[in-house]
């Protein structure tokens, strides 16, 4: 990871809670030059001491919620490029590279991860039915033929800021793909390897918690397009 008294090329904003278990390989596949930003989110296993004993910067979100988490990592952010990845080991954050690359050549203004499971059970199947069933609901919305609206992601820290974000769920990732695209911008998508999750997951490892993702993103899609920017941070999600 970058040496501190440095600017980073490229920050790495890591969600964590309670992942201490992953975090030393993750920590260990940011790619040189680059800084991991691994926002606490509560976490009780040590997970916030052990990225800070491994390098990664750490900041505490005390507000639950994936996109508390994600957005406070942005907002601590000072590199022009900033992705995001999960903290959970299932995505590799040197897939990430050919993200940044398109994002600095202009080929793109978000690239996102498509997911392609390596082993039996890495995408458990009413995860994936649920990510079907949002593609195609964004698809209705945006006109974006995309096939998944996985976490793996990589943009512009500045224009990212000016989208004016205000889902603190598991909203926040697809708001931020509407957002995108009602402002034009040129989103990609590429195919990244998805592993067995390390631990247990919070919230796509139940139908329960599936259906409550489902839940929050259908509010984002809900969102006229003129509107959504007039959303208040604290509106209830």
């Amino acid at each position: 990871m970058t040496n501190p008294s440095r600017a980073p090329l490229v920050d790495v904003v890591l969600p964590c809670l309670n992942e201490a278990e992953a975090l030393p390989w993750v920590l260990s596949r940011i790619p040189p030059g680059w800084r991991a930003v691994v926002v606490d989110n509560g976490s009780t296993d040590g997970s916030a001491d052990i990225a800070r004993g491994l390098g990664a910067t750490v900041v505490d979100e005390p507000r639950r919620g994936f996109g508390a988490a994600c957005h406070a990592g942005l907002a601590s952010a000072t590199a022009d490029v900033v992705c995001f990845c999960d903290c959970d080991a299932s995505l590799d954050p040197t897939s990430l590279l050919p993200f940044v690359e398109a994002v600095r050549s202009g080929d793109a203004d978000l690239v996102l991860g498509r997911r392609r499971p390596r082993a039996r059970g890495a995408w458990p199947v009413h995860a994936r039915v649920g990510n079907l069933v949002l593609a195609r609901l964004l698809r209705r919305r945006t006109g974006l033929r995309l096939h998944d609206l996985g976490p793996l992601r990589a943009a512009r820290r500045e224009p990212l800021l000016e989208l004016g974000l205000t889902d603190r769920r598991s909203g926040y990732p697809l708001q931020m793909v509407v957002r995108a695209a009602d402002e034009g911008w040129r989103i990609a998508e590429r195919d990244v390897p998805y592993l067995p999750r390390t631990g247990v997951s919070k919230v796509t490892g139940t139908w329960r918690g599936t259906w409550q993702a489902v839940r929050d993103m259908s509010r984002v899609l809900a969102e006229p397009a003129a509107s959504a920017h007039a959303v208040q941070e604290g509106s209830p999600r």
